[in-house]
C-alpha cells in the first residue's frame, strides 16, 4: 500500500501537522483520535452514534476478540467490518498490552506468552505469529506487531531484554504478514529510559513498518517522563509515516503530543469516564452526579454542538445517571466522544493555520482557570 499516509501540512512554530491515512475502508485525517471498541463495540453506543459523533476510525482488540468470540468465527461472519455493521476503518492491537496487564497469569518466553483466560482459565500461547494471523481473520485496516510491555517502575536491564525480545517479535511479526491490504505498525518500546527508546526505534526502522507507535506509555510513568520519551523519539521517527501514541487520552496528553509531532491515539477515558458520570467541556469536567446540577436547564457544555448538548438538559442528564439508567451511559458516551472528536477537529484547524501554539497556550490557560475555580469550590 504505497503512499498510504501523506503530510499535509506542518505547523511553523512547531512539530504539529495535518495529514491524511488512507485505508481500504476510508481516509482518516489526522491528528485523530480513535475511540476504544474493545471487544468489537464502543460501550453504549451504536455504530451510527459514533458516525454522528464523527469518528472516523475505532479500535479493537485482538486478545479479547480471539478469546470471545474467536477470530475464526469473526472471519467466517465476513470479518469485523461485517460482523459489527461499522464501514469505516479500524484499527486492532496486537493483544500485548492485555497480556502485560495479566502479569499473574502469563509467562514471558522466546516463543510467545502463555497464559490464562480471564474468562474461563482455559491456557493459551500467543505468539508473534498468531497475534497476525488474528489481525488478519479480523480484516482491520490497520494492524500492531506483538510485543511486551515492561512495567513503568522496570529497571533499566530487564527493559534492555524487554526491548530486545520486542523487536525479534517485530521481525517475526513482518514477516507472518501475508494481506497485502493491512498496515502494519511496529511499536516503539524502551520503557522510561529515552536512549533505550531510540534503539527500539533504531532496530524497527531497519526491519521497516507502515507507521510506528510509541507503546509502555500512560501505565504508571510521571507526566515528565512521558513528555521527554515523546521529545526523545519524535525527530527520529520517519516523517512520511504516521506517528501514533497508543493507551494516552487526558485532553492535556493529546494537545502536547500532537506539539510533539504525534498523529493517532486512543484511550479508554472518555468511554469509561461518561459511564462513571464525568463528562468533558470547555468549562473543565463536570461530575453530572453533583446537586448543583439537578435544576440545571443548561447543556453539559454551551460550546459543544453535539446531539447531546443540542437536546438534553444537565439536570435530565443527572436524573437519568442518579436513577441507574441505561441511557445514561449512552448520552454521557456519545458527548465525551463527540467533545473528544471535536477537540482534534479544532487541533487540525490550528495547525492548518499555523496557529497551534497559540491554541495550545489558551488550552492550558483554560485548563489552569478551571482547575482553579474547581479548588475554590
Amino acid at each position: 500500500m504505497a503512499q498510504h499516509f501523506h503530510v499535509l501540512h506542518q505547523d511553523a512554530g512547531c512539530r504539529a501537522r495535518t495529514g491524511l491515512l488512507r485505508t481500504p475502508h476510508g481516509d482518516i485525517p489526522t491528528p485523530i483520535f480513535m475511540p476504544v471498541g474493545t471487544a468489537a463495540t464502543v460501550k453504549a453506543m451504536r455504530p451510527e452514534n459514533l458516525v454522528e459523533a464523527g469518528a472516523r476510525i475505532i479500535l479493537a482488540n485482538t486478545y479479547h476478540l480471539y478469546l470471545r468470540p474467536g477470530h475464526r468465527l469473526v472471519e467466517q461472519m465476513g470479518g469485523l467490518h461485517r460482523f459489527m455493521a461499522w464501514d469505516r476503518p479500524i484499527l486492532t492491537d496486537s493483544g500485548g498490552f492485555q497480556v502485560f496487564s495479566l502479569a499473574e497469569l502469563r509467562t514471558i518466553t522466546e516463543e510467545g506468552v502463555s497464559f490464562r483466560s480471564h474468562i474461563d482459565g482455559s491456557r493459551h500461547l500467543l505468539t508473534p505469529e498468531l497475534s497476525i494471523a488474528i489481525q488478519q481473520a479480523l480484516g482491520a485496516d490497520v494492524i500492531m506487531c506483538f510485543d511486551e510491555c515492561p512495567p513503568a517502575e522496570a529497571e533499566r536491564s530487564y527493559v534492555e531484554r524487554s526491548l530486545a525480545l520486542t523487536t525479534r517479535w517485530a521481525a517475526r511479526s513482518k514477516a507472518a504478514l501475508s494481506r497485502r491490504d493491512q498496515l502494519l505498525f511496529g511499536i516503539v518500546q524502551g520503557g522510561r529510559f529515552p536512549e533505550l527508546r531510540r534503539r527500539s526505534l533504531e532496530e524497527l526502522r531497519e526491519i521497516g513498518f507502515d507507521g510506528y507507535a510509541l507503546g509502555g506509555l500512560s501505565v504508571g510513568e510521571e507526566k515528565a517522563v512521558m513528555h521527554e520519551v515523546m521529545d526523545a523519539c519524535s525527530d527520529l521517527l520517519p516523517t512520511d509515516h504516521p506517528r501514533y501514541i497508543m493507551g494516552i487520552g487526558t485532553p492535556e496528553d493529546l494537545v502536547e503530543a500532537v506539539w510533539h509531532g504525534y498523529d493517532m491515539f486512543d484511550c479508554v477515558m472518555p468511554t469509561r469516564n461518561a459511564r462513571n458520570g464525568m463528562l468533558f467541556s470547555s468549562q473543565g469536567r463536570i461530575n453530572i452526579k453533583r446537586k448543583e446540577y439537578e435544576a440545571d436547564q443548561g447543556p453539559i457544555d454551551p460550546a459543544c454542538g453535539c446531539y447531546v448538548c443540542r437536546t438534553y438538559s444537565r439536570a435530565y442528564l443527572r436524573h437519568l445517571f442518579r436513577s441507574g439508567e441505561i441511557l445514561a451511559s449512552m448520552l454521557n458516551t456519545h458527548h465525551n466522544i463527540a467533545w473528544y472528536l471535536n477537540l482534534m477537529e479544532r487541533i487540525r484547524a490550528a495547525i492548518a493555520s499555523n496557529s497551534f501554539a497559540a491554541f495550545r497556550q489558551s488550552f492550558y490557560h483554560q485548563q489552569t482557570r478551571t482547575s482553579e475555580r474547581s479548588k475554590e469550590e
